[in-house]
Order: structure tokens, then sequence, then C-alpha cells
């Protein structure tokens, strides 16, 4: 089937376009894809991993989100780790504990559910064998895949500036970690080396057999729980036996005459439609991309966008989210005359001083499309001997501090930036973008649209043109942004982060479709591409 496929890693690429030339679909093509990014990028996605996908299949007259979030284990508490806080990550993303308990080993994993979410997807709205999609995954899995740029670079970053626990000191974490990332003598393997996983292989092959419920009923289910119980973890038979997806309609807003759909809470669908809104009251052309004036409109409506995150949006089985507020143009104007008389919102953190995700866009000659972003959150650094994939580290974000609206709960799902997107010009899919990176994805993708609703780029450009990213009361701007800018910018009142990176701030994957054409843009501070077959 004809079609286009875009995400971070070329190999998933490849793996969902072979999908597309075999006559399956764009949900054939999401899938086989993301068994892949589970093999190439092990510490940003996997079957023990969660995320959300949009589907748009309009001769089926399906447009639905499948939220498939990591939940809290039933054994949680509110109050299990209220006297561990040290602070929270100026990013938003994540608490600071002492021990490290919520970001690194048993305690970190929440009940995943990826892997579900794969296989409903599949069987309900794809055409292809369950065991013929994962194949490509197996295969890779056994032979090994070349450790890219984008890769290493997660590997070695250093996370403990933040307070958080570096990647690679949790890959070493455990014995089949040191055995799969690391040499004989203990260094970690570099770049253009392969990484083989033999037990990932099996894991896969096991599920290609026996399914999902292989994972969440069956044998596999009861070598995880063994696992956990015998190192202090909180998930047990009995929440994978009980984990199921959620779905619902889109959340929706509107843009300078285009429609937007985006991911219902706990994803960050109401954040990115709220920016929008926010900016479409200013003449954000007249200003000039990446001009001071415009920065400071952009920072303020993501500042606002991330207060009412942190004050409202959760899962929304255990709180109440004001939707018709946070989306109405009503709501949005009163915030943009606030920003428009030059006052300065102010983003709460218990302190002011990335995370592994990745996304998926696809879209195929029948219409339909396919926006996913699906993560390990921040990994845990687990690996149960003899499995081969890594467990999230979801627990991270949950906020320890009871009565707040991400506060612990058993069965609870986190909050997560997530916000796969698709924009419609008159009732046609005109653009489907996403991104992985944490925190900075909402923000990421509002600007991706606004570049080509506003600016008239190309989704390559759109997605390449330097951001910024705001979720405290700074700044933080991409090296690409002129200092003769940004000192503008300080004058008015603001402190600004100068990222190292060129390229910074999420990984923004996207297809624009107009008159019968597609146009594809992989993020450059990624290993992705874009593909058309």
């Amino acid at each position: 089937m004809h079609g286009m496929i875009v995400a971070p890693q070329p190999e998933a690429v490849e793996a969902g376009a072979l999908a597309l030339k075999r006559g399956g679909n764009a949900i054939d093509a999401a899938i086989a894809c993301a068994f892949m990014q589970g093999v190439v990028d092990p510490q940003m996605a996997g079957v023990a991993g969660f995320g959300v996908m949009q589907i748009y299949m309009p001769r089926r007259n399906v447009h639905v989100h499948l939220d498939f979030h990591a939940r809290c284990p039933a054994s949680v508490t509110p109050t299990m780790w209220a006297d561990l806080i040290e602070g929270e990550a100026r990013d938003g993303f994540g608490f600071l504990l002492k021990g490290k308990v919520n970001d690194i080993g048993y305690q970190s994993i929440a009940v995943p559910g990826s892997l579900r979410a794969y296989e409903e997807a599949l069987r309900e709205f794809g055409t292809m064998d369950w065991a013929d999609v994962i194949g490509p995954a197996i295969t890779m899995a056994r032979e090994g895949f070349i450790v890219r740029p984008h890769v290493h670079g997660m590997w070695i970053q250093k996370e403990s500036n933040f307070g958080r626990v570096d990647l690679v000191d949790k890959l070493r974490s455990t014995k089949a970690g040191r055995k799969i990332y690391f040499h004989a003598d203990g260094t970690l393997k570099f770049l253009g080396e392969r990484i083989v996983n033999e037990d990932m292989a099996r894991s896969l092959a096991r599920i290609a057999r026996g399914g999902a419920d292989l994972f969440y009923r069956g044998e596999m289910a009861e070598e995880i729980a063994a696992d956990m119980a015998r190192h202090g973890g909180r998930v047990s038979l009995e929440d994978l036996r009980n984990y199921k997806t959620t779905r619902s309609a889109p959340v929706w807003g509107g843009y300078r005459g285009y429609r937007v759909a985006s991911a219902p809470p706990p994803a960050g669908g109401t954040l990115v439609i709220e920016m929008l809104q926010i900016l479409e009251n200013f003449d954000v052309k007249r200003l000039g991309h990446n001009s001071a004036e415009f920065i400071r409109v952009l920072a303020e409506a993501l500042k606002y966008a991330t207060i009412d995150k942190d004050r409202h949006v959760g899962d929304p089985a255990f709180v109440t989210v004001p939707l018709g507020r946070l989306l109405a143009k009503s709501y949005a104007r009163e915030l943009a005359a606030k920003i428009e008389s030059g006052e300065k919102a102010h983003v709460e953190r218990l302190n002011q001083e990335k995370h592994g995700t990745t996304h998926i866009s696809v879209a195929d000659e029948e219409g339909n499309v396919v926006s996913m972003t699906h993560t390990l959150g921040a990994p845990s650094g687990v690996i149960t001997e003899g499995l081969g994939f890594m467990y999230n580290g979801s627990m991270s974000v949950f906020d320890p501090r009871p009565g707040r609206t991400g506060s612990l709960a058993p069965g609870k799902a986190r909050f997560s930036s997530m916000s796969p997107t698709i924009v419609f010009k008159d009732d046609r899919p005109f653009i489907a973008i996403g991104a992985p990176g944490g925190t900075y994805i909402s923000g990421s993708v509002a600007q991706g649209i606004v570049n080509v609703i506003d600016f008239g780029m190309s989704m390559f450009e759109a997605v390449s043109a330097p951001r910024i990213s705001v979720t405290s009361d700074i700044i933080d701007v991409s090296n690409r942004i002129p200092r003769f800018v940004t000192s503008k910018v300080e004058a008015m009142g603001y402190r600004i982060a100068r990222s190292y990176q060129s390229y910074a701030f999420a990984g923004l994957h996207g297809i624009k479709m107009e008159g019968g054409r597609w146009s594809g843009g992989a993020d450059p501070q990624r290993d992705g591409m874009a593909l058309e077959v």
C-alpha cells in the first residue's frame, strides 16, 4: 500500500515501510515500527512501556485515542514517599526523592500498557498477522542493531546534573543490562558497535506465539511478577492481569480555521490546544519567527498551559479535569489579554534549581492516519534475567505529596506530555505530528504546527526550526537562536537558559498532507527519517 512513515529510528521506519509495501495499512505499519523501536531504542520504548495512539480511519468512521498509560500498582499508598521528598526537577519531569527510589530500580516501575495496546490496535484496525508484524523486530534483536549517535548520547547524558540518575548507571544496574550494553571489561559499548539481545529476541518470539496474554496473564507474567517480588517491586501478577487500555474521543480545538485533534488527559493534548488558542490572538507572522516579542508571547502561552497542567490535568478517573474551560477560546482570550498587557505568569516548582520517549506518524492511501507516542518514561534500568527488555520508570513522575492532581493512588495513570496530534483542513487530515521528549513535547508540537500554518514552512523546515521550551519561569532556548535576540528578551525581565544543543527540546516528527501529496519531516536532533513507499 502507498503510504508514508516518519519516526526517530531508520530501522523502525524501514520496518513500517515494509509493512506498507506488503499491503498493510497505516496501523500495521505503526505497530511494526513500534516493535522495532523497542529493539533499536530500548531505553526509549518497548513492550514494558506506555503511551497513547490516535487512530483516524475515515472509511470505517473511526477516530479514537487508544490510551495505554502506565498505572500505579495496587500496593501503592498516597503517603508512601511523602517523607523522602528532596525537590522537583526544573523541567517538571519527575520528583527527586532520597535514595532515588522512584527513579531507578524495581520501586520505579509502574504497570506497563504498551504490549496490550499494540495487540488491540492490530487486531481491531490492522490487516496483518501478529507474528508477521513482530517478525522484523525479532530478527533485529537476534542479529543486533548498530549503536547510533542519539542512542549513545542518551546513554552518556549527565542526568545527575539535574538530580536524576545517569542512564549509564541504570544500564549497569542489573546483570542482564551489563551483559547486553557493556564489554567484558566493564566499558560501555560505543558508536558503531552492535548490540545483540538474544533474550529480547526469545521474548518477542514467545509473544509472537502467545500474544499479549502471555505477558499479562500467562507464563511471562508469572516470571515478571516473581522477579518483582524477589527485589521489592510493587507490580504484582494481579496488577498485570487487571491492566486495561482505555478508549476515548480526541480533545478538539481550533487554530486559524483549522481543527486540531489531540490526546485527552492524562496525556498532553489539552496543553497543545491551549497554547495554540492563546497564540491565535496574536499576529505571530507579523511578530516574526523567533523574534524577541514572539519568544515573549510564546513563552507566556507555554507557561499558562504548564500552570493549568500542574493544577488540573491528570487521570480523569481520579480527578475532575475542567476540559470545557481549558479548551474554551474565551479562556484563551483572557490569558492572551494578560500577555498583551505585559503580565508575567509564574510556574510553581518545589525547587528551581528527558527522557525516554519515541514517536511514529503514518499515513496511507486509504486516508488512514496514525500518530502514536510511546515510551519507558525515565527508564527504570531493570531487566529481568532472561527477558531482555527494560521496564518503564514511570513512578518518578507521580507527585509524592498527597492531595495533588498527580498524587499517588492505586490504579492511577500518570500525566504525560505525550501529544500525538492530527490537524484537519476542510475535514481532511493536513498535519500528523508528535514528538518524544518528556515535558518538552507539548510546547514543541505547538511550535511545529505554528511553523507550518503561520510561517508556511514545509514539514522538514517546521520540525528543524529552532525552538524554545518553558516548563518553569526560565526560558530555555536552542543554541541556534541568536544572542542578539535573547538579550532583548532578557531586557524584558526574563531569565534565559541557553542549551548546548543546536537542535533541542523534544524531537518533532510529522507528515504534511496536501493536494494528495505527502511531505515528511524527522527532527535532525534524532537519528530518524521520513520514508514514502
